[in-house]
């Protein structure tokens, strides 16, 4: 019987106070000041669902020798509602990133808020029929919302990732069930950069009390259990008790709704149902519990998973989880941050921000692909040094062979900080930019440009890691370019009221 093997989570480093948004509407609705509780994530401006994904599916896969993931996935199932390429396979450039093998078959999955569990069916049944061995399933989004709008306070950035195998793993899957209804409680048209949201309590009492519940029902009876037997019950929902209703109704107890993590996150999207699931999985779950993934878009999908006697409930060491990245978050009322990171304003960039070379040569892309997304230098088969970028001469002045040099990923090193600077005079959304020369434990260096930064971090021997981010974005053509930049390593000390969002 198929299952997940293993999980993984991210969640970006940025927390906007909901007071903040509060006190920046309330002179038009003063009353909008009753939402003003608790903080959501949102990405910084380097960051968007590709690259949330992809750090999910590292915490996912965890690292192999010399920075491989540890075995490769033949299938990778990408959905998002946002992705930043329409007509460019986003799983591609996450699978480019992540190093996988050319032969891993790919997917991305789009247009429902179920899009997310849809993905995790599909990659269960692709396993089942033996059409796969191997899947890994990432979810990840950044969905928009207008000024003062509900969904700017209820939304949250975050992304998830599970693999899946014919192995049990860690939660076997008992069955599912999804219902299709052309039930349209919100919309977002081609070219529109919102969705339009219908009314919450026809929403609450047409769709959600009709559609979710019946699907429950026949889900469990596929997966040969009663709604008394089920442990926890993972389904995101806006909508205030609406899923405590639809539990009920279902037979499910009370105490098996989990927190839907508004309070420190907001709703992360079609990738919700498996935030929740994976927080679950960090810490509640017991062997033998039975577990619900439910979403709700245009019908409803329906999960159900039997945890083993192999889940531990805990996150392998060196992986942050869902709770880790909450509890590493940085808070900020800095509400005019947040709408630039996410174009909601138009911001004079002065002179310098204007360049000319944004336009990206695809041959380029395409032929040095593995350095650019996948972080690959060189290692001299001779001498055994490491180099970034690869040339054809080892760098290594005792060595100097020629075309001696095999590929070698750098994403997963350990590295320090060599040099850096802190320049306030070339553009950058948020500024100052943090540049400088970094040194990998391994052998290698390279000029790279550092992220999720705070004025005073950096110092020559702080501890820093990869990460893939956005390099530049070409606003004429739409094209994002990606790299990889270094971030400060910071302990997590993550107390139960963190951990819990």
């Amino acid at each position: 019987m198929p299952g997940i093997t293993a999980f993984g989570g991210y969640v970006p480093r940025l927390r906007l106070s909901r007071q903040a948004i509060a006190a920046a509407h309330s002179w038009s609705d003063p009353a909008i000041k009753a939402r003003g509780k608790g903080e959501r994530s949102f990405c910084n401006w380097d960051e968007d669902t590709v690259t949330m994904g992809v750090e999910a599916a590292r915490d996912c896969l965890g690292e192999g020798s010399e920075g491989q993931p540890a075995g490769s996935p033949d299938a990778i199932y990408f959905a998002s509602t946002t992705f930043p390429f329409v007509e460019r396979q986003n799983a591609g450039i996450l699978a480019t990133a992540l190093g996988l093998d050319g032969d891993c078959m790919a997917l991305d999955l789009t247009g429902s808020q179920r899009a997310g569990t849809t993905a995790l069916l599909q990659a269960l049944a692709a396993v089942a029929g033996g059409q796969v061995e191997d899947a890994l399933v990432v979810v990840s989004d950044q969905r928009r919302a207008k000024a003062s709008s509900a969904g700017e306070f209820a939304y949250g950035d975050g992304a998830a990732a599970v693999r899946v195998s014919a192995d049990d793993g860690l939660l076997r899957f008992r069955g599912g069930h999804s219902v299709t209804v052309d039930f349209v409680d919100h919309f977002r048209a081609e070219g529109e950069a919102f969705e339009y949201t219908w009314e919450e309590r026809w929403i609450r009492d047409e769709g959600l009390a009709k559609i979710v519940p019946p699907a429950i029902t026949r889900a469990l009876a596929k997966a040969g259990v009663t709604a008394a037997d089920v442990a926890h019950f993972c389904m995101p929902s806006t909508i205030g008790r609406a899923v405590a209703g639809i539990a009920r109704s279902a037979g499910i107890a009370d105490a098996a709704v989990r927190d839907n993590l508004h309070g420190g996150l907001g709703e992360c999207g079609c990738a919700h149902a498996l935030v929740m699931l994976l927080h679950a999985l960090e810490g509640d779950v017991e062997p033998g519990d039975i577990i619900v993934v439910a979403a709700f878009g245009q019908g409803c999908d329906v999960l159900v998973f039997e945890a083993t006697a192999a889940l531990t409930a805990q996150v392998p060491a060196g992986r942050l989880g869902i709770r880790g990245a909450l509890a590493a978050g940085k808070s900020t009322d800095n509400y005019q941050q947040y709408l630039a990171f996410n174009d909601l304003i138009t911001l004079e960039k002065g002179m310098r921000a204007e360049r000319d070379d944004y336009k990206t040569a695809l041959t380029v892309t395409y032929r040095k692909r593995d350095m650019l997304l996948g972080l690959v230098g060189g290692r001299c088969t001779r001498c055994g040094t490491l180099q970034f970028p690869r040339t054809d001469v080892c760098v290594n002045p005792q060595c100097r062979a020629h075309h001696t040099q095999e590929p070698y990923a750098f994403r997963d090193e350990p590295a320090q900080v060599l040099t850096w600077s802190a320049d306030y005079l070339t553009y950058i959304p948020n500024p100052p930019s943090h540049y400088g020369m970094i040194t990998f434990d391994n052998g290698g260096r390279f000029m790279t440009d550092f992220t999720d930064v705070d004025v005073g971090d950096l110092e020559v021997g702080t501890r820093v890691r990869m990460m893939f981010r956005i390099k530049s974005v070409d606003s004429l053509r739409g094209f994002v370019r990606y790299f990889w930049k270094a971030v400060p390593v910071r302990e997590v000390v993550a107390s139960s009221a963190a951990a819990a969002g």
